[in-house]
């Protein structure tokens, strides 16, 4: 039934807490674009942790105010396991999948290609280059479709929005994460080392290598008592008589 069938009928009625979910909703959304307006390109991942919270609390109430989601989106293995590498036009249930390639094999086809937008736990995950152009233009998107929610609006508007709130989150986390700038692989988030040389910028590893040079120096071993001797301590301070 349609909603303007919905609002023909006397049994229509707005879902319990849409109300309320869908003004925090609006809420959450309402100053997200003043923030990223005032970032910039190498602004620092610090700067993208607030947004990035914002952007996951919007998300969880959208999940709210949209229908549960079958994982896989396949009506015989709803809850089933997902596809890592769903092929373009597939859906993400791996059983399913696994079918299609067994029989892809048998017949000589040549295998699917993956798509190139990844689903997890039933949302979608956009593909690297993570970038503020990127981030900006999700979030765009989705101040776009919150203005024309209302409390009659479809299922399918309050989907389309938690996953448009789910890559933008995915992007904004990333951007979050600690930049390589030691181009160490081991430290990606180490401090430079102003003094080391080129290529060799992490300090973790410059520490560890200036260890690794200095000559090792011979412990100094006390002396073996044998059994049955004490040793002789040399007392600081006389006993005082008694």
């Amino acid at each position: 039934m349609s909603p303007q069938d919905q609002h023909g009928s006397r049994g229509y009625s707005v879902p319990t807490g849409r109300p309320y979910a869908l003004k925090e909703l609006q809420a959450s959304l309402g100053s997200l674009g003043d923030h990223l307006r005032e970032l910039y390109d190498g602004a620092h991942p610090a700067e993208y942790d607030t947004i990035a919270d914002a952007l996951y609390v919007a998300f969880q109430t959208a999940t709210g105010l949209a229908p549960a989601k079958s994982y896989t989106g396949c009506p015989e293995h709803p809850n089933g396991a997902l596809d890592p590498e769903a092929p373009e036009g597939w859906g993400r249930c791996l059983i399913c999948n696994d079918r299609r390639r067994l029989g892809a094999r048998r017949h000589g086809g040549p295998p699917a290609a993956p798509a190139g937008e990844q689903r997890r736990l039933g949302y979608p995950v956009p593909d690297p280059p993570y970038t503020l152009q990127r981030l900006r233009t999700y979030v765009r998107t989705v101040e776009d479709q919150r203005f024309h929610l209302s409390l009659s609006s479809p299922a399918e508007d309050f989907v389309r929005i938690a996953d448009d709130l789910h890559r933008a989150f995915i992007v904004a986390r990333e951007l979050s994460r600690p930049r390589n700038a030691s181009g160490c692989a081991e430290h990606p988030g180490a401090p430079i080392d102003p003094d080391a040389p080129p290529g060799e910028a992490c300090i973790f590893c410059a520490g560890r290598k200036r260890r690794a040079q200095r000559s090792p120096q011979t412990p100094e071993m006390l002396p073996r008592i044998r059994r049955g001797e004490r040793r002789q301590l040399q007392r600081r301070f006389e006993r005082p008589p008694g």
